[in-house]
């Protein structure tokens, strides 16, 4: 249960930040927006650049499954510095995450799982309570700062960019005329 709630989401979401960073770099190409400009651009002074959202997102579909007992996650310490860095942590993630196996996660939904954040705050959880109310809303919460980021910038994103891969599951005959 916590595997297919987690990993084949994580897998979709960085999937699809992978394709919207191919978008992102193709139109600040055309539009003389260098990769710098991107990598760097934040919603707010207070809030970390696109490097770090694109991290985030990784760490956040890594940290959650080691601390429920996946093993052999890729290290992710630092911000990539251009758009092929990014790329490779995605590709680094989305390669691990190929390899967690459910029964690494799987045993007991209601076992215990704690965490400290590096504030000092410190919090006690199952461990379905934890994937459900911390795990999946910090991995949405950086894969949309991400999109959010690109979009700010003026890359020509949209919902379809962002949840692309439900295109498999369209009910033939319901996509809308061209």
């Amino acid at each position: 249960m916590l595997y297919d709630m987690t990993v084949p989401a994580y897998q979709n979401g960085l999937r699809a930040l992978s394709a919207q960073l191919d978008k992102a770099l193709a139109w600040g190409a055309e539009n003389d927006v260098g990769e710098l400009q991107l990598i760097v651009a934040r919603l707010a002074p207070d809030m970390f650049p696109l490097a770090a959202q694109v991290r985030f997102s990784c760490l956040q579909a890594v940290q959650p499954l080691a601390r429920l007992g996946a093993t052999g996650a890729p290290e992710l310490t630092d911000d990539a510095t251009d758009f092929a860095g990014l790329q490779a942590q995605i590709a680094a993630t989305l390669t691990w995450l190929d390899s967690v196996e459910a029964a690494a996660l799987d045993t007991d939904p209601g076992r215990a799982v704690g965490f400290d954040l590096p504030n000092g705050m410190a919090f006690d959880m199952t461990a379905l309570t934890y994937v459900r109310d911390w795990a999946q809303p910090q991995f949405y919460f950086h894969l949309v700062a991400a999109y959010s980021i690109l979009r700010h910038m003026g890359v020509p994103l949209g919902k379809a960019d962002y949840v692309g891969y439900m295109m498999a599951y369209l009910r033939p005959g319901t996509a809308p005329a061209a």
